[in-house]
């Protein structure tokens, strides 16, 4: 059973949070895509009840119940997460975060040391301002015109939104994985867009802009999952990532898309569980 609370910042702001399982399980912080809400992966509950996993989840600001935070960067998932943690009584845990999620979790490392011993991204996107990486290598041309929109700032981001009708640039492999286990993506997105597009206008302007952290300062392991086939993110910005991280290790899947990796996300748990201590 997923339980959900409501937990007020000190900014007056209300984040909108998730957990399920007991105190006596490692705790997992799950970092949503863009756009869903940040209810725990459904795929993964038998896995993590295997485990021993204790899922924890948060809309970010502007999606489902949480308050929206204009001009949020990526550093930002950090003390928002820590809010979370504090108020369910948890000290230590780690991340995992998929697709838009990947930089928010390492923000999470990245920033919280003390607390995270160890982070999992699976096709999340490295910063733009990468040292060597092509960043729109390899992307769609849905993704490419969306962030290339966020480039060009705010209002060219809105106006993009609010006539975009294409589909996701997914291949067979993530189109597939949809009608299975995966189906699950339908109950997170739908929920997201409710209000509208700006909680995904924050996500991608926080995307394109400075992080405000470095993943070289992410010390804890961190485990880079990836699909060879991903033309949302490229696999490049995985490569590049498990490089610049000091204890960052790469795993590609070369048949997998954005999507279908998720096939793996269950040995990526089994990871992180095997990393607690």
């Amino acid at each position: 059973m997923v339980t959900e609370i409501d937990i007020g910042l000190a900014d007056g702001r209300t984040l909108h949070g998730y957990h399920r399982g007991d105190g006596g399980r490692v705790a997992v912080v799950w970092h949503h895509g863009t756009p869903n809400i940040g209810a725990p992966p459904e795929p993964l509950f038998a896995a993590a009840d295997r485990l021993g996993v204790r899922w924890v989840g948060y809309d970010r600001p502007g999606y489902g119940g949480s308050t929206p935070n204009p001009g949020r960067n990526v550093a930002s998932a950090a003390d928002d997460v820590a809010a979370v943690a504090d108020a369910l009584g948890i000290d230590r845990f780690a991340v995992m975060g998929h697709s838009g999620g990947g930089p928010h979790a390492l923000a999470c490392a990245a920033r919280l040391p003390e607390r995270v011993f160890a982070a999992v991204s699976i096709a999340g996107l490295a910063p733009l301002d990468a040292d060597g990486l092509d960043w729109f290598a390899g992307m769609g041309e849905a993704g490419t015109a969306g962030l290339r929109a966020a480039l060009d700032g705010r209002a060219a981001k809105e106006r993009f939104e609010a006539s975009a009708d294409g589909e996701p640039d997914f291949v067979d492999a993530d189109w597939a994985a949809l009608t299975g286990e995966w189906s699950w993506f339908g109950s997170v997105v739908g929920p997201a867009l409710q209000a509208g597009p700006a909680p995904l206008v924050d996500d991608d302007l926080a995307f394109v802009d400075p992080w405000g952290f470095d993943p070289a300062e992410v010390r804890a392991p961190a485990h880079f999952l990836h699909g060879g086939r991903d033309r949302v993110v490229p696999s490049s910005h995985g490569a590049w990532l498990a490089a610049r991280c000091p204890a960052g290790e790469l795993q590609v899947s070369p048949d997998e898309g954005h999507i279908s990796v998720l096939a793996g996300a269950a040995s990526a748990l089994e990871w992180l569980r095997a990393h607690a201590g």
